[in-house]
């Protein structure tokens, strides 16, 4: 006998509370030291840019573990694996704060980065199982909201908290913060988990063959590499940069990566109202167009506050391509959804793991106006891309 509306209705409310508690954990420690290049450039006597790589340290093997926890996820559960990377994330994060040098620093963070690479890839694909393809564009949106809140968290913590506990204080919370959602992800034994056939090498290189194989797949991990590399190259240079125009230090890069997020909570309150008035189509048009218009209010900013409301509108447009993208995935191999995300979560870690190497370098070669000049031209052409490939 079907379960009632009410009922089904209620389990999805708690599974994106449940999966949205351990998003958030993951977010919190991927974006917290976003705000702090420059106090971490002080104390390890290196630059800015150098600095700015442990972003890559962290999305690089986030990106490179999701050919394997894709199909792990699949055969053996998608939340026990995300269970046990929370508790691998909570370890990383509490060694990484008593880090002596710089790298041992960048080591830790690139085993906290594939950590956390099991955790919000899986937990998009637990929704993909679990709710209809009618409600799964909305029922991601909520799920965001998680993965901005930590987000957001994360950049704030370490604005309000490093003066009075440093960083190493900032990423003991972020370790907490992962322990603490462990035991929300316990398992429901009334409702097993939908699990696949024994993870067997063989068979998850055949299945990535036979999902790369599709023109839609291969279309949509392009355009999210590419959006991991445009838009989230910019966030380890928004201190520096505003130390350089003498607009502010820590606390307005806190406040501007927050508002990034703030532009994601926008979005997930307006996802269902859009999507009814503008259709898919036409919504990742006007994200790409206000994610531009978000990079170029950076790029001109003659006050902090123009630069914060850039990353407001940043994340608004980003969050309005990214989730069509992400509901596409879903369904690209609904017999192995776990594999399909990783693929999905891998080319954006892969290009979020670029990004600030290329933003790096074109502000050494161009300025850094003409290269957020540069990311706003390439984001604005991917959103009419993607509209027209959608279709």
């Amino acid at each position: 006998m079907a379960d009632p509306p009410e009922r089904r209705s209620s389990e999805t409310r708690r599974l994106i509370l449940v999966l949205g508690l351990a998003c958030l954990a993951s977010a919190l420690a991927m974006r917290a030291f976003d705000p702090l290049v420059g106090e971490l450039a002080a104390e390890f006597s290196a630059t800015p840019a150098t600095i700015a790589l442990l972003s890559t340290a962290f999305a690089l093997p986030y990106a490179l573990v999701q050919p394997v926890l894709g199909p792990l996820g699949d055969a053996a559960g998608k939340q026990r694996v995300i269970r046990i990377c929370l508790l691998l994330l909570a370890v990383a994060l509490a060694i990484t704060a008593m880090a002596p040098d710089l790298l041992s620093l960048t080591l830790l963070r690139i085993l906290a980065g594939a950590a956390a690479g099991g955790i919000f890839p899986l937990a998009i694909a637990s929704i993909g199982d679990q709710v209809p393809i009618e409600r799964r564009q909305v029922a991601l949106s909520r799920l965001l909201v998680a993965g901005l809140t930590g987000s957001s968290g994360g950049a704030l913590l370490s604005a309000m908290l490093e003066p009075w506990i440093g960083w190493r204080g900032v990423t003991l919370v972020c370790a907490a913060a992962a322990l603490a959602a462990v035991p929300m992800l316990r398992a429901d034994r009334s409702r097993p988990e939908l699990r696949g056939p024994r993870l067997n090498l063989a068979d998850a290189l055949r299945r990535y063959g036979q999902i790369i194989a599709q023109p839609a797949a291969r279309v949509l991990y392009a355009c999210v590499f590419l959006e991991g590399m445009f838009i989230f190259g910019i966030f380890p240079f928004i201190a520096p940069l505003l130390a350089e125009r003498g607009q502010g230090g820590v606390a307005e890069a806190g406040l501007a990566v927050a508002f990034f997020g703030v532009g994601g909570f926008v979005f997930a309150a307006l996802a269902g109202l859009m999507l009814r008035r503008m259709g898919q189509s036409r919504m990742v048009v006007l994200g790409g167009a206000l994610a531009a218009l978000g990079l170029l209010a950076q790029a001109l900013a003659p006050v902090a506050a123009v630069l914060i409301g850039g990353c407001l509108l940043l994340g608004l447009g980003f969050y309005m391509m990214h989730s069509s993208i992400q509901t596409r995935v879903t369904e690209v191999a609904p017999m192995a959804r776990g594999s399909a995300v990783a693929l999905h979560a891998f080319s954006f870690f892969l290009g979020q793991s670029l990004g600030p190497a290329a933003m790096g370098a074109g502000r050494a070669a161009l300025g850094a106006e003409w290269a957020l000049a540069v990311s706003a031209a390439g984001v604005l052409g991917l959103g009419f891309w993607l509209a027209r490939r959608g279709r």
